[in-house]
């Protein structure tokens, strides 16, 4: 292999003809420095490739999921241009290990062709890294610990960090992530902003190996509606992949681990990582006298870049899947699975399984024998310790593991309806509106520190332990009484459809020795004031709204005062955007934020940094959101308007099936939430540290009607 290529192998060249036909042929794929490229057969000298594109930092690799073609399950991935979206290719393996590298490998070249622009003729250069990509292997590797590990492998206090590189769409908006409790347990946000805590589960018995957890009856947000939840916790000894693998399957295979299943069934492939499915249970709680239960539910998945995979399933009507002759059709609120790495002992794998639900079984026993609920919710979870069984007497497991093709439900009992779309819309714009803020997170970054540095970091560090928050400089006070906009300012903490300044101490930022350390301090005082918030909606979607003549942006420019813009852009049959100013009297020249502010897109894009956490809302909601920092550029599409004396972000949410937002899950509950939302200029070097907040947020149980449409004159642009 040439020292110049970064990697190279055999994958699938997924496409569709024009005909609309589908097609699968092997072809050889070589990233060389900057090249993608692919060939018929594996490349001799001077052999022309079939097709090439230049990776540079405008490309982006899309994850598509799982498709199934002829008889395969493939995982599939898209590399292209996102300012040239026609320029693509796509590409696909059999199994996520091999999925993986690639989508790795790429975003690496990405990431290195980033770090090497330097913007606007700055001296300052990223010292950012991925762990684990030099030697080719995969995030999923067993020496990489995962968050989500139990108790006994935290003590490890500097595990591996890396980017995060999580393969999976965010969930449909009916679906919450319940799997974001553990990342808030474990998340060094303030206790004020803790989503959760541990005290929400106790410990309800030990049973076939496993811990069982009951959800517990304080829970502010828990829907009466529902019975409470129950999880399982389990170690099974076998990798991730091969775990994964069983859980999605509806085979044969099933009935060796799962004594609750008897019959599955596809009902709609609604994209790469959610489905629709029928499913049977077999329940042993008397059943001369009670009806069987069946289940149509949306299953979501996605693989995070510590290995771990979620699976999460919601019930869902369908209209291919009604209700079943003798079956009780039960309701689910919420449930899944966390499939999580744990360090390996004695040279084998080891997994850590949670399995939750919060199931609705319906009919008379619910309501006439209480003990019949939770029998049948015990049988469902003692799935855990099947698979630890199953793994346990099972040898020689070293096949590629694959997801096989499931039967398709329609195809068994009415005519198939391809390209169908769900009744609800809701899952249909699940990519693009859903949450999973993580995906681009900070949290595990690595910074190369030179040896000079480190002595005296080590010199100085004793001095510096007592501070816990950045120095404030005293500021003059502006007067902000002539700033006004559409949305209500109100500081009252019971106020209603309105904004207040959320105070900086709610959010943790890098400290000044970050890069040696990962320290993390309260933010403190904001760079920039908030004066003012608009809250829009339109057939359209609003771009430029800087240009509005009175708006705040506009009155701060005739005053000589410097804005920055941010336009949250929430798409949909109504499209909203929510627009938030701040002001400053100047810029501080040579200082990270003025960089940011007259640097290039990709600088920007690479350093603008989100700060979400919803303190009061639904107890899904506050699961899904969780409070982890985002590097806003990376994970949606941003577009910079630089003004004579204002710069406008333009937050696209729904922009890529891979980028995630906060505004697009809770659009539809804004009513009852709390949401507030930091913006910062992230630090990668020495010389940026401490991070300062341009500013905070927090708006207030929103009303979608009590947005307005704005007169916006054309944009000259």
């Amino acid at each position: 292999m040439s020292s110049k290529v970064v990697y190279e192998g055999w994958m699938v060249r997924y496409g569709r003809r024009k005909l609309g036909r589908s097609f699968i042929h092997m072809r050889y794929f070589v990233l060389e420095s900057r090249l993608l490229a692919y060939y018929k057969r594996k490349p001799q000298d001077n052999q022309v490739p079939i097709k090439t594109l230049l990776i540079d930092g405008n490309c982006r690799v899309e994850d598509r999921g799982l498709k199934t073609h002829h008889g395969h399950m493939v995982y599939v991935l898209s590399v292209y241009n996102k300012k040239e979206k026609y320029i693509r290719i796509t590409m696909a393996a059999f199994n996520i290990q091999e999925a993986l590298i690639w989508k790795e490998k790429i975003e690496y070249v990405i990431d290195q062709h980033q770090g090497s622009q330097v913007a606007n003729g700055n001296k300052y250069i990223s010292f950012e890294y991925k762990s684990g990509m030099d030697n080719g292997r995969t995030a999923s590797s067993s020496d990489h610990e995962s968050q989500f590990s139990a108790q006994e492998d935290e003590d490890d206090a500097h595990p591996n960090l890396s980017r995060r590189t999580t393969i999976g769409n965010g969930p449909p908006e009916s679906i919450f992530d319940w799997t974001r409790e553990l990342d808030s347990d474990l998340s060094n946000q303030s206790n004020n902003n803790q989503a959760f805590s541990r005290k929400h589960w106790r410990l309800l018995q030990c049973q076939n190996g496993l811990r069982i957890f009951e959800e517990l009856l304080e829970v502010d947000y828990l829907p009466r509606s529902c019975s409470r939840a129950m999880k399982a916790v389990g170690v099974v000894e076998a990798t991730c992949e091969e775990i994964f693998e069983l859980v999605m399957s509806m085979d044969g295979t099933r009935f060796e681990w799962d004594c609750s299943f008897q019959y599955g069934s596809l009902v709609e492939e609604v994209d790469g990582h959610t489905a629709v499915l029928y499913h049977r249970l077999q329940l042993d709680w008397f059943p001369m006298f009670v009806w069987p239960r069946d289940l149509c539910y949306v299953r979501y998945w996605r693989r995070n870049d510590d290995g771990s995979y979620v699976v999460l399933f919601r019930s869902r009507e369908h209209e291919n899947c009604g209700p079943q002759p003798g079956y009780v059709r039960a309701h689910i609120e919420s449930g899944g699975f966390n499939i999580s790495p744990l360090k390996p002992r004695n040279g084998r794998p080891r997994t850590q399984v949670q399995h939750l639900m919060q199931i609705d079984l319906k009919g008379w026993g619910v309501g006439y024998a209480p003990s019949f609920q939770q029998h049948c919710l015990l049988q469902v979870l003692n799935s855990v310790a099947g698979l630890r069984e199953w793994f346990s007497q099972t040898d020689e497991r070293n096949a590629p593991p694959r997801i096989p093709v499931m039967v398709n439900m329609s195809s068994a009992s009415v005519s198939s309806r391809k390209g169908q779309k769900l009744h609800d819309s809701s899952i249909n714009s699940a990519n693009r509106n859903s949450v999973m803020m993580d995906d681009y997170s900070d949290e595990d970054e690595e910074f190369q520190i030179a040896e000079a540095e480190q002595e005296a970091y080590q010199n100085g560090l004793e001095n510096d332990m007592k501070k816990t928050a950045v120095e404030e400089e005293p500021a003059d006070q502006m007067d902000l009484s002539c700033f006004s906009g559409n949305l209500r300012h109100d500081d009252h903490d019971k106020a209603r459809d309105c904004w207040k300044v959320s105070d900086g101490s709610n959010f943790r930022v890098r400290s000044k020795h970050f890069c040696y350390d990962k320290t993390k301090i309260p933010a403190g005082k904001h760079l920039m004031d908030l004066v003012a918030v608009d809250w829009f909606k339109d057939t359209k979607r609003m771009d430029h709204v800087a240009r509005r003549q009175g708006c705040a942006a506009q009155v701060a420019s005739e005053k000589g005062l410097f804005s920055i813009v941010f336009n949250l852009q929430v798409p949909g049959s109504t499209h909203y955007s929510m627009v938030f100013y701040f002001v400053t009297k100047e810029l501080v020249p040579g200082s990270l934020l003025q960089r940011f502010v007259d640097g290039d897109d990709e600088f920007r894009t690479s350093r603008l940094k989100l700060i979400p956490s919803v303190p009061k809302g639904s107890w899904i909601v506050r699961q899904s959101v969780g409070s982890t920092p985002c590097l806003l550029g990376k994970a949606v599409d941003c577009n910079y308007i630089r003004g004579p004396k204002y710069l406008e972000i333009d937050v696209d949410i729904g922009s890529s099936t891979v980028a995630n937002g906060v505004l697009g899950l809770v659009i539809g509950v804004i009513t009852t939430l709390v949401v507030d939302m930091a913006f910062l200029v992230q630090a990668n070097t020495t010389d940026e540290l401490p991070e300062r907040l341009i500013g905070a947020v927090r708006v207030a149980h929103i009303d979608l009607k009590s947005a307005i449409v704005p007169k916006l004159e054309p944009d000259p642009s």
